[in-house]
């Protein structure tokens, strides 16, 4: 299998006025293509920190992150833009959608930014909204969707890209149980059919039972990586 992401002795520390806290101390993981990982721990143990630092929202304060065979600190904020919009999607807890827009212009807008042409984004968006089981809310508001309809357009909106790994953030955080299943079901159906590597942040076991590898993280540190 190749590495899609590597971490090695990662730490961030987060300063404010004259006080310092560390929010990842150390951290060695190595990722690979196609498998599914669940990062574990109790609120505030660093796992959303992990998180944003595999996916390059935030620099790491020390330690070196490998995407793709690229190091991450050789490249300027540009190209590291480039690098995230091409290789990574996102899912989050909060849906982060334009209510007033309908799902299909929520769902292309990554293309948008990208510069792909109106005809070309219409077209993938609406076979992003297909895989979804939304093709038929193509034209209504995100706003009038159930919040189980909301999640699967985050994360048709996630896949607009084709990226090599989807981030997801306590993707069934919000969600009932019925519509908790049905995300977790197609999170997984979309990483088997597409071979897409699956990062998931959860409090869930149900969820992370489901994953390959479970990332147990405390204080900051991994404490534990198992076979889910």
């Amino acid at each position: 299998m190749n590495t899609v992401i590597e971490a090695v002795g990662i730490t961030k520390i987060y300063e404010t006025n004259a006080e310092k806290t560390v929010a990842l101390k150390d951290v060695f993981l190595k990722i690979q293509k196609g498998e599914s990982i669940a990062i574990i721990g109790k609120s505030g143990s660093g796992k959303s920190t992990l998180m944003h630092v595999l996916a390059t929202l935030d620099r790491p304060s020390s330690g070196s992150l490998t995407i793709d065979g690229k190091l991450t600190t050789e490249l300027d904020s540009k190209q590291l833009d480039t690098l995230r919009n091409q290789t990574f999607g996102f899912v989050f807890q909060q849906f982060y959608l334009n209510g007033r827009s309908t799902c299909l212009e929520n769902v292309i807008l990554p293309l948008a930014i990208m510069g792909v042409s109106a005809r070309e984004r219409n077209k993938r968006g609406l076979e992003i909204l297909r895989a979804v089981g939304l093709e038929d809310k193509a034209r209504q508001r995100a706003n009038d969707l159930s919040g189980g309809q909301k999640q699967r357009l985050c994360i048709a909106r996630a896949l607009i890209t084709s990226p090599h790994v989807i981030f997801a953030d306590e993707p069934t955080g919000n969600l009932d149980s019925e519509n908790g299943q049905i995300i977790m079901d197609l999170l997984f159906k979309l990483q088997r059919e597409q071979g897409i590597t699956l990062i998931i942040v959860t409090h869930d076991p149900d969820l992370a039972n489901l994953c390959d590898r479970k990332v147990i993280i405390s204080d900051g540190a991994i404490i534990e990586r198992m076979a889910a």
